[in-house]
């Protein structure tokens, strides 16, 4: 998720005197106000703090390092920090530290990916001007905590001018660390969340043909079921002759992992076809159990929705590390839905993350077998190869400019996309084998 920068940003720092280990915790009058309860309902909650100064230290009036901690939250289990200005970067770095809420017990200190603008809606699009959308890191699950303490320091490199950074600010203005609750896996009958499901049916039809409404998984298909409900499906190409596409895997829907359907924006925006797949990693961290990938998932869905301002989840699909695959952002697991994975080639591609930092973690097995599946059969609707070529015309981003007709693998890794590191050297390094599997699913 890293994006690489085409200039550092230098900061020459003034010798300051640094405030003692005991004074540098206490909360400032900003960071020491109430919790602002962006959400409250009793499917999960964001409280958003804002970060203060953490020395006395300035450089030409700005403090190069913000944080605030505090031992009087209520509980989280995913964080990330947040910005005013979506297309200011944050040139530093961001390390949180949590304490358990079951244990008592203050982790060490943890890096948060600074760069997360290679994720989002494309340039000049209704989701990317509708003046909500925030700047923010990468979020990171940490499990159920109850206390927090997170460090943003401006980087200091060399550079021409006092500052090094051609007189812009140190750190994006507004910072603000939000903490996010995913709620409970199974809401209270009777609440706002359920009452959410029932008011919004209209995201459940849209998988219409493939479960019953208000199911909370599309069960697996053989070969044979998938062709022939293929001939039955509207908005897919449906080749000439026998198709080539991959058994229909089970998929958990958003009913399923318990997606909070008031959150996100009403409706559904489409893309004219699936012609690719990017894959990505959710560089949120690896500390998670399988039976709580759900609550990541809610967790990440909050985050983008409440914390960066996005119209709903970014990825099309998630899997978790066994192998379980997710109905990400809605509209239909079997349509073309545009999402906000890839920035500048969310058109007629779909997104597929796979929960976790995978840098230097090697993926499971069971993650790439899931992207081989999950790939076989969206692409196969379409009539896509997986280890074929495409062209996709770039909506802008930092590696084609816009309208730029660009020719990709049709399963793609986001960094084949846009700068960036996602989805993480061990993951992008398993791709040709996916590519090889998805392709064999399909019958080719």
């Amino acid at each position: 998720m890293r994006g690489y920068l085409t200039s550092s940003i230098g900061i020459t720092c003034a010798a300051a005197l640094a405030l003692p280990p005991a004074v540098l915790n206490q909360p400032s009058a900003a960071a020491a106000s109430v919790p602002v309860p962006v959400r409250g309902l009793p499917a999960g909650g964001t409280q958003s703090l804002p970060l203060a100064p953490r020395t006395r230290e300035r450089v030409l009036g700005q403090a190069p390092e913000q944080g605030v901690r505090r031992e009087d939250v209520r509980h989280f289990s995913l964080v990330g920090v947040v910005w005013d200005n979506p297309g200011a970067e944050l040139h530093g770095t961001v390390q949180v530290r949590t304490r358990s809420a079951g244990t008592g017990v203050w982790s060490g200190w943890q890096d948060v990916d600074t760069h997360n603008a290679d994720h989002g809606a494309d340039p000049d699009t209704p989701e990317a001007a509708s003046g909500r959308v925030r700047g923010a890191t990468a979020p990171l699950w940490v499990g159920d905590s109850d206390g927090v303490d997170v460090r943003v320091r401006a980087e200091a490199d060399e550079g021409p001018g006092p500052l090094g950074n051609g007189g812009r600010d140190l750190l994006p203005a507004g910072l603000r660390l939000e903490l996010v609750d995913p709620g409970a896996d199974s809401p209270p009958e009777g609440s706002p969340a359920d009452a959410a499901h029932a008011e919004d049916d209209a995201t459940a039809a849209t998988n219409a043909g493939l479960a019953p409404l208000g199911a909370t998984e599309i069960p697996a298909l053989d070969r044979e079921d998938t062709e022939r409900e293929l001939l039955e499906l509207e908005g897919v190409d449906v080749p000439r002759g026998k198709p080539y596409i991959g058994p229909r895997p089970r998929i958990v829907t958003r009913r399923g992992w318990h997606a909070d359907e008031s959150l996100r924006e009403k409706g559904f925006v489409y893309t004219g076809k699936v012609k690719a797949a990017f894959v990505h990693h959710t560089d949120s961290g690896n500390g998670y159990k399988c039976s709580q990938a759900p609550s990541v998932i809610r967790s990440i869905y909050r985050y983008h929705v409440v914390s960066m301002g996005w119209r709903d989840i970014g990825y099309n699909f998630l899997v978790d590390k066994c192998g379980t695959i997710y109905e990400g952002r809605a509209g239909g697991v079997a349509k073309a839905v545009k999402g906000a994975h890839t920035l500048g080639f969310n058109s007629n591609s779909t997104g597929v993350a796979v929960i976790g930092t995978f840098d230097s973690h090697k993926p499971p097995a069971a993650a790439v077998t899931a992207i081989a599946r999950i790939t076989a059969w969206k692409l196969g609707l379409f009539g896509a190869n997986p280890k074929g070529k495409t062209y996709l015309r770039s909506g802008g981003g930092n590696l084609y400019p816009k309208g730029k007709n660009v020719r990709l693998n049709v399963i793609s890794g986001h960094r084949d996309g846009y700068a960036t590191d996602c989805p993480g050297a061990r993951l992008y390094a398993k791709l040709g084998s996916a590519r090889t599997s998805s392709a064999h699913l399909q019958g080719r």
